[in-house]
């Protein structure tokens, strides 16, 4: 969401593929992409004109800081947040801070639990902008998983009560302190789980109703804070991790590495997007590239037939592609200067276009209804045609930071922001 705070938001930003899990239906949004990954709603109709005010179903205040997303499953909305614990008044160094998951009833707002999953000092600064508690929740409807990093992860009931957690990872170490936000997802019987840092990096798949670890592939990678997608591909899964060093995949059930393929930028933060058989990948600081992989290749893919499209610029930085309708939509960097290109060819509808109030981008764009949701760290709002042809139906503030993606379920949009948790509404 390597880790200007910008990287929570990704985390805050990393991804349920509409092929992730039987379990995950179109009305819930049980990872920070949505149900198919992609960062779409494809059944949802939510309000096109709202702000801090205007179709406010509820708003609840939410203590600490998170740029973690919203996750909705049936009547219940988890975040996670990390505030000052109750002894933490010290001198000096970093806080001592309490690590929580709270759940809310969708009706009402009302908090219906919130769990401490652990107390501690962190080891190492973040960025200005992210908090210590970046990482996107996930649940399968039976469970909700939240990821500190560092700090663990937790596995919990619907009701709060924590079935397990491990927390022997050890201590990631991030570039320039950046901090930490990659998200986990969940596929199967399987929770996945990066760990790419300045030490030894991995991919972790972890049983997820006991934790333990099925297989660990190491990675040749520094930081990033990507989040694994699962995609189909002839009869089998793939995991799709994006690199600096390369845009990579294994396979779900050993972890064996399949394809690479180089070109990537530094620190790495938007995850990968995927339909009909194509997997796209990008990144956008100091440097340019997204590309469109067909998953049938084996090792090293770049130059071959594999490779269906690349771009060299404008491509996204912190915030995630969207792929809807065919189109695949992404901001330059972190500015809000907003590209559309069709899928299959790469070939762009628009480029590099300016919006009212979009100037720095954490959060990813979302879609539902027709409509194209895209938010700014300033609370900016702006709403346009999901369409090749680019048209602002709607402006507005929601008068706080928004780093985090925000979730939409049915005719409802939760937004989590620096300091509310709204749900929006006709």
């Amino acid at each position: 969401m390597n880790r200007p705070v910008w990287f929570a938001t990704l985390a805050c930003f990393l991804c349920l593929s509409q092929w992730m899990t039987a379990d995950v239906r179109a009305d819930n949004w049980a990872h920070w992409r949505g149900p198919t990954g992609n960062g779409v709603a494809p059944d949802a109709n939510p309000p096109v004109e709202f702000d801090s005010r205007k179709n406010v179903k509820w708003k609840v205040k939410i203590p600490g800081r998170s740029s973690g997303s919203p996750v909705v499953w049936e009547d219940r909305v988890f975040v996670v947040t990390s505030e000052p614990a109750s002894n933490a008044n010290r001198s000096g160094g970093l806080p001592r801070l309490s690590f929580k998951v709270l759940c809310f009833d969708r009706g009402t707002g009302n908090l219906v639990w919130d769990a401490v999953a652990t107390t501690s000092t962190p080891h190492e600064p973040t960025h200005a902008t992210n908090s210590f508690a970046s990482a996107s929740p996930c649940t399968d409807g039976e469970h909700v998983y939240a990821h500190f990093g560092s700090r663990g992860l937790y596995c919990y009931t619907m009701d709060g009560k924590l079935v397990w957690k491990r927390d022997d990872f050890g201590n990631m170490r991030t570039r320039n302190s950046f901090g930490e936000g990659s998200s986990p997802t969940i596929e199967g019987e399987m929770i996945l789980l990066p760990w790419d840092h300045e030490g030894d990096s991995a991919l972790y798949a972890l049983d997820k109703r006991t934790g333990k670890t099925i297989w660990k592939t190491d990675r040749d990678e520094p930081t990033g804070w990507a989040t694994p997608l699962v995609v189909p591909s002839d009869g089998k899964k793939q995991v799709i991790m994006n690199g600096e060093n390369s845009a990579r995949s294994y396979d779900l059930e050993t972890g064996k590495e399949l394809w690479w393929c180089a070109g990537q930028t530094q620190r790495p933060a938007a995850s990968p997007v995927y339909a009909d058989g194509i997997v796209y990948i990008g990144s956008g600081f100091r440097g340019a590239f997204l590309g469109a992989f067909e998953l049938d290749g084996r090792g090293d893919i770049e130059g071959t037939r594999n490779v269906v499209w690349h771009l060299d610029r404008d491509t996204p930085d912190i915030a995630s592609p969207l792929l809807s309708s065919g189109r695949i939509y992404f901001y330059k960097g972190k500015s809000g200067l907003l590209s559309c290109a069709d899928a299959k060819t790469g070939k762009l509808f628009y480029s590099t276009q300016r919006l009212p109030g979009l100037q720095n981008i954490y959060a990813s764009p979302i879609a539902a209804g027709g409509y194209v949701y895209l938010f700014d760290r300033n609370g900016s709002v702006v709403v346009i045609e999901d369409s090749p042809t680019l048209k602002v139906v709607a402006t507005s503030s929601m008068g706080e930071t928004v780093d985090a993606t925000p979730a939409i379920v049915d005719n409802e949009m939760f937004i989590r922001g620096e300091e509310h948790l709204f749900c929006i509404a006709k």
